[in-house]
Formats: C-alpha cells, sequence, structure tokens
C-alpha cells in the first residue's frame, strides 16, 4: 500500500493548484479566463474557439472538485468559521498598516488568496482532522 501521509508539502501543493485555479479564473491584472471571456463573448466579434472552450471545461473540473471537497469537508459552520478567521487576520493587517484600503487591486489579489486558502484547506481538512483526531472520515457510498 502507498504512503499517503499528509505533510506541509501536501498542502502546499493543494494551496498551488487552488491558487492557480483561483487566479486563472479572475485577477485584475487583466489576463484572466473572466477577461478572455468577456472579450470573446462581449467583444465586437464572437470568439469562441476550442481553446476557449477547452479552458473553460478544464476549470469548470477544477472548481467543482475544489468545491465539492470544500463544502463537504468543512460544511456550513466551516466555511463560515474560515471566512471569519481570515477576514479577522485581514483586519489585524490593516489595523497594523501592513495592507492598506486604498488599493482595490491588492486587496482583490488578497480576497483571492483568501478564497484559494479556504479552498485548500477543504481539500486538506480530512486529512488535517484525522492527524489532529486521531478519526478517519468516510464519504457516503452509493450501493
Amino acid at each position: 500500500m502507498a504512503n499517503h501521509r499528509f505533510s506541509l508539502q501536501s498542502f502546499l501543493l493543494r494551496l498551488v493548484f487552488a491558487l492557480a485555479l483561483v487566479y486563472a479564473s479572475y485577477n485584475p491584472s487583466g489576463y484572466s479566463f473572466f477577461h478572455w471571456a468577456k472579450e470573446a463573448l462581449f467583444g465586437d466579434a464572437l470568439a469562441i474557439s476550442p481553446p476557449f472552450a477547452m479552458s473553460a471545461v478544464i476549470l469548470l473540473i477544477g472548481w467543482t472538485i475544489y468545491i465539492r471537497a470544500t463544502l463537504l469537508a468543512l460544511g456550513a459552520l466551516g466555511l463560515s468559521l474560515a471566512f471569519a478567521f481570515f477576514a479577522i487576520i485581514v483586519w489585524w493587517f490593516i489595523d497594523l498598516g501592513i495592507l492598506g484600503l486604498d488599493s482595490i487591486s491588492v486587496m482583490t489579489y488578497v480576497a483571492l488568496f483568501i478564497l484559494a486558502a479556504i479552498l485548500a484547506t477543504g481539500m486538506s481538512w480530512s486529512h488535517l482532522r484525522r492527524r489532529m483526531s486521531g478519526q478517519t472520515d468516510v464519504d457516503d457510498v452509493a450501493d
């Protein structure tokens, strides 16, 4: 049987994929699927191409995997606590003067990072819970 030990590296890998998913979907730089879709669908001419369609499907697959895992692992209460946790950290950084409210772009990147961190936590939660409590989660299996 393969070694399935969960480590910081395991979490960071999930975080890197979550960051890629979130920032590829939207970011304030102007280079994201959102901006591509806006131009393709609402530009001068309809410009839907095979690479555009494939990108849309790949992003939808990624979002489906991450959102489903996060919702199943954390639930409504866990999601609320995760958002509150990260919101307080941002508030603290603003209070300390590390972050400013003057740049919408910076705050957007921070919000997107928080979203990716929550998705990565959701993908990792069963492993983290097992390490902290010794209890194993079992998903419902259809007959």
